[in-house]
């Protein structure tokens, strides 16, 4: 890999240049750091974020910066970090005193005391993370390398600058950060670190949900998630984090009938759904479409395996997985609720012959998650039989050709009943009861069956049809 170690010309751009003039005024010897110089040498794009180390104050540093930049933000103060940072634009530039760190064994939250540049470059978390690139003017430019960084980001190696031990021990989050970059840059973890990891994978209990699931977050956002569950699940923290996706693991067999391994197919949905969309939330519902299997498998000796109402448990599992790692209790766990309570209908619609009604009926129940469903159950294809793969895909073609048909014809998305339980009541002159109820329900049905179309005029007739037939009389004023 050819790194671009070319900092002169980045240098020149105005954030830097008023970066390396309010330093030099200050004098305060500062430098870049992190994850800005490593995607530089990378060349992964232009980088948001910008990390800042001062040997002095930082703060005072974010300061005079945020004067020196035309429009930037008020300055945020974080003095328990000795932290500081400004929006410019749309960068973020985060500020901070050189510093040394020492931990204890309950927290990952350091006693932290001013350092040097080296002290500082020891507490990053990887090799490829501890690289910094000075800002003063006797050496602008000049790029430092205490751990050799740069050698592993040209082999692809994620490795702690100290003992990885000490390290993971230290801040467990480091773990999943390490499973984290690996997934992100495809870089493979070092032997020893990935013993460190698997060693210290306990630890983990001390890290907040919320800091869990950001990584988790970061994790299924990448082009192929695959390779982090795996690495969770090899080093021994899928199953302290996530052990729902462990109890999918592994193959059973009786009679000489077996099952496939859902977890390994979780893990290929996933990754297909990566292909077709950026939503997170559709990716978690990839992740957990299939959790309901490992408490509902059954083996029936006439008709083998099965795995009976396994979504409509699985979505249950959703709640208490979601509230469990304090993610959102929101619409969005409701979304992925949904996609999960949902995730064999269209498969079902597509083995069969395609009948109008039940895709009325997919159409309604889904409603605005309808096209997430539809690319959900495409990416839930993982047969390895090209015949098969084929034919299923087709399949869904005929499925989304009939919700066109469907949905231009009778307007089901969205749907709202032509008669409204109003008009029943004034029809009727009733209070509301169970009969309006009735009645609704039963246009619902005629419609969604095809028996009358979706208008008010068909809709009217049926509504005095089934008040006459519950004893029912019109209401003449």
């Amino acid at each position: 890999m050819m790194l671009n170690k070319d900092f002169d010309t980045v240098l020149q751009k105005e954030v830097f240049q008023a970066l390396a003039q309010c330093a030099d005024y200050l004098k305060v010897e500062s430098y870049l750091v992190g994850g800005f110089i490593r995607d530089h040498l990378l060349g992964r794009g232009k980088a948001k974020d910008i990390d800042i180390v001062a040997l002095g104050s930082g703060i005072e540093l974010a300061k005079a910066v945020q004067k020196e930049l035309p429009n930037a933000q008020a300055v945020q103060v974080f003095k328990s970090y000795g932290t500081a940072m400004v929006q410019w634009r749309d960068i973020t530039l985060e500020f901070v005193g050189a510093r040394k760190e020492s931990y204890s064994t309950e927290s990952r939250n350091p006693l932290v005391t001013e350092g040097t540049l080296k002290d500082d470059q020891n507490r990053r978390d990887f090799t490829i993370n501890a690289l910094a690139v000075s800002l003063n003017p006797g050496d602008k430019g000049t790029l430092v390398d205490p751990f050799n960084g740069c050698e592993d980001l040209e082999k692809g190696i994620i490795k702690t600058p100290l003992a990885p031990g000490i390290t993971y021990s230290d801040d467990p989050l480091r773990m999943l950060r390490a499973i984290r970059f690996a997934t992100q840059l495809n870089f493979k973890i070092e032997v020893q670190s990935l013993k460190a990891i698997q060693e210290n994978a306990h630890r983990i209990g001390i890290i907040s949900k919320e800091r869990i699931v950001d990584e988790l977050h970061k994790i299924m956002m990448t082009p192929q998630p695959s390779i982090g569950f795996l690495l969770l699940e090899q080093n021994g923290l899928l199953e302290l984090i996530l052990p729902e996706l462990i109890q999918l693991k592994g193959i059973e067999e009786i009679e000489g009938q077996k099952h496939k391994d859902n977890f390994y197919h979780t893990l290929e949905v996933v990754d297909n759904i990566c292909g077709h969309s950026e939503n997170v939330w559709l990716r978690w519902a990839a992740l957990l479409h299939d959790i309901g299997k490992a408490p509902t498998k059954r083996f029936h000796p006439k008709i083998g395996w099965t795995f009976h109402s396994h979504e409509f448990v699985g979505s249950k599992m959703v709640y208490k997985l979601f509230k469990r790692l304090k993610m959102p209790l929101n619409e969005k766990m409701k979304y992925v609720q949904k996609l999960v309570m949902m995730s064999s209908r269209p498969i079902i619609i597509s083995e069969d012959i395609v009948t109008d009604a039940a895709v009325r009926r997919l159409v309604f129940d889904a409603g605005e998650i309808l096209e997430d469903l539809i690319t959900l159950c495409e990416a839930d294809i993982t047969t390895k039989n090209p015949t098969r793969f084929k034919r299923y895909h087709n399949n869904f073609k005929i499925v989304r050709q009939k919700i066109e048909e469907v949905e231009e014809r009778d307007r089901i998305r969205n749907f709202q009943p032509p008669v409204t339980g109003e008009m029943i009541m004034n029809h009727f002159n009733l209070r509301p009861c169970k009969e309006i109820g009735l009645i609704k329900e039963a246009i619902k049905e005629a419609i969604l069956e095809g028996e009358i179309p979706n208008e008010y005029n068909a809709a009217f007739e049926l509504m005095l049809k089934k008040g006459s037939e519950i004893g029912l009389e019109a209401y003449e004023k």
